[in-house]
């Protein structure tokens, strides 16, 4: 329900019920197979190290840092990218299904609690507690139009939350097995892993106004060059669409199939993850895989701060890498 009044849209029934993904133990990862962009990941050089422990695997990009969960610590660690030093943490149980920056703050979903973490980047300190959990441990949360969005139902549940309040004032009817948010130019863009679907809310409305056939079984997502980016886990293939319009663009064979696996936008590239290929680097001026490194490693992905961050989520580690590698 809405609270302060604001607009709750209810579409009964959107697309049905949902549709059966299997969520493999092991990813079935094949890459690209083209000798030319295929590398072993010991070819490569980290600027840095962070050994974390546990099992490193959410991250965030502040201006000054980058943030990732330990789900079997209980905390989200704080990497300085000055000092490239681990420079804190905070408490939250079980984090999981993606990190958000906004208003001060990291959003931290929370699948022990099974509520929304809202930690203060000055103080380190959870500062609020929102009394609503995400729809599934892998997803991801957005942050954008003034407000923080999250999916919470597998049967198709978008909350708006209001930061001033720290409360859910809009629940948004979207298609099921949805999972995660991104938010880019005046709309919330949802993958539907059940019916290969990228959804699209209007931010103005709380409506949702369009959904974009893309790949099997899409889950993750990014922004970034004018276009929304979709990792889709059943066939190994990243679907490009327009951010006006949400039409289909592109779609690019980078032999990613599998359960698992992040997507992220910056420095310049798309870098995708996947445990057994750590790095996929696509250049979105050709659409085309530039680089692949296979090997051990991955499972989170992001790039900022003039580096790609990449977590091993085997080996505890986080490593802090040149973006201009090939």
């Amino acid at each position: 329900m809405s609270r302060s009044g604001a607009a709750v849209v209810l579409l009964a029934g959107v697309l049905g019920g949902p549709a059966a993904w299997p969520q493999a133990a092991a990813p079935s990862a094949t890459g690209v197979n083209v000798s030319a962009v295929r590398h072993a990941m010991n070819e490569l050089h980290p600027l840095a190290t962070f050994n974390v422990g546990g099992d490193p695997d959410w991250m965030a990009v502040t201006p000054d840092a980058v943030w990732v969960t330990t789900s079997s610590k209980n905390r989200v660690f704080r990497l300085d990218a000055v000092t490239n030093r681990v420079s804190g943490s905070a408490a939250v149980a079980k984090p999981c299904s993606g990190l958000a920056v906004g208003f001060g703050s990291l959003w931290v979903p929370s699948c022990g609690d099974h509520d929304l973490v809202r930690v203060d980047l000055r103080t380190r300190r959870v500062i609020a507690r929102i009394d609503t959990g995400p729809a599934d441990s892998e997803g991801g949360i957005a942050t954008g139009a003034g407000s923080v969005w999250m999916v919470t139902s597998r049967d198709g549940v978008l909350v708006r939350i209001d930061p001033v309040m720290n409360r859910v004032v809009a629940r948004i009817a979207i298609p099921s097995e949805s999972y995660a948010a991104a938010y880019e130019r005046g709309s919330v863009w949802i993958t539907s892993a059940g019916h290969d679907l990228l959804a699209r809310v209007d931010a103005k409305t709380n409506k949702l106004v369009s959904t974009t056939k893309v790949g099997k079984a899409p889950r993750f997502l990014t922004v970034g060059a004018g276009s929304v980016w979709t990792l889709n886990q059943g066939d190994g293939t990243i679907s490009r669409m327009d951010a006006r319009s949400g039409k289909l663009m592109a779609t690019i064979d980078a032999g990613l199939a599998g359960h698992g696996g992040e997507i992220a936008y910056g420095e310049g590239a798309v870098w995708a993850t996947l445990n057994g290929l750590p790095i996929t680097k696509i250049d979105p001026a050709t659409n085309r895989v530039v680089g692949q490194w296979a090997g051990k490693g991955g499972d989170s992905i992001r790039a900022g701060l003039g580096s790609v961050w990449l977590t091993s989520y085997d080996a505890g580690l986080v490593w802090r890498l040149d973006p201009s590698l090939r």
